[in-house]
């Protein structure tokens, strides 16, 4: 299978268009709360800190290779993470292609061993969080990445993720109110612009989704998980063909191809399940 856009790896994170996706459709679409950890936490305390790509010499992030590169990239930070299991980079990016790569389980014991190793580290303290969030574990989640932050001088990633895990568990005002701080602490911010828009897809608000993901592609440091995102939106209203084109920017014809013939069993099969609780509805009232 083609890497797609962000997947679910955590907890059963509602999706307003089709309530009954099965676990391949799971991982092939992901809400971008976990995306809007992995862009939120990576590299809280510097920007030479990334999640998104492996090693420095890839210009390939992650979420831009097919499932065969995905495991190979997985495997080969495997063996760097054996030779040295506490080096930050490392760890982290391992964690984030285990996430990716179906293997949320083990992400999240590679953060916990790292966590206790650098129990005072910042990013760590988030990336950890990310990782018990894609576990479903959200209330240790939000501890970790609320003891990560500095309230005097508050990290605006930070904030973004700790919204993320709000999102997840259902309190979208809450979680709202923190990317707008967010966003105040770092205006346009095309990371967090994203997460507000899937905010909104949570919610079934597609077309305000698409508004911020829209805003945040236009920003100059746009990376390829918010155009991915805004592909994924503008799928679920069934433009197909412009959702293709938005994808192609990021993926390989074959993986857009891909992760819009999946886009359109989805929504086919939202409709089937709507007709059917459709025409359930007069049985019941007559009972």
């Amino acid at each position: 299978m083609a890497t797609q856009w962000p997947r679910m790896n955590g907890g059963p994170v509602p999706m307003p268009t089709n309530r009954t996706i099965n676990a391949t459709g799971k991982r092939f679409i992901t809400t971008a709360l976990v995306l809007a950890l992995a862009a939120g936490v990576a590299g809280c305390a510097t920007d030479k800190f990334t999640t998104g790509s492996i090693g420095r010499n890839s210009g390939k992030p992650l979420e831009a290779m097919s499932g065969g590169e995905l495991h190979t990239a997985t495997a080969a930070l495997g063996q760097s993470y054996a030779r040295n299991p506490t080096d930050k980079r490392i760890a982290t990016n391992y964690s984030a292609a285990l996430q990716m790569d179906g293997d949320a389980d083990q992400s999240l014991a590679v953060m916990r061993k790292l966590a206790i190793a650098l129990p005072k580290d910042r990013d760590v303290l988030a990336s950890y969080g990310k990782a018990l969030a894609a576990n479903g574990q959200f209330e240790a989640a939000l501890d970790a990445v609320r003891r990560a932050q500095t309230p005097e001088y508050p990290d605006w990633r930070l904030v973004s993720a700790e919204a993320a895990i709000l999102d997840q568990i259902g309190q979208k005002d809450d979680a709202r109110q923190l990317y707008r701080k967010a966003l105040e602490l770092k205006p346009n911010e095309p990371s967090v612009l994203s997460n507000l828009g899937m905010s909104y897809v949570l919610e079934g608000d597609l077309r305000t989704a698409e508004t911020y993901m829209r805003s945040a592609a236009q920003q100059p440091n746009a990376d390829s998980r918010v155009r991915q995102n805004l592909a994924l939106v503008v799928g679920l209203q069934g433009r197909f063909d412009e959702a293709e084109k938005i994808a192609s920017q990021e993926l390989s014809p074959e993986q857009a191809q891909a992760n819009v013939a999946y886009l359109r069993q989805m929504l086919a099969q939202q409709n089937a399940w709507s007709q059917l609780k459709d025409q359930d509805k007069p049985k019941s009232a007559t009972n």
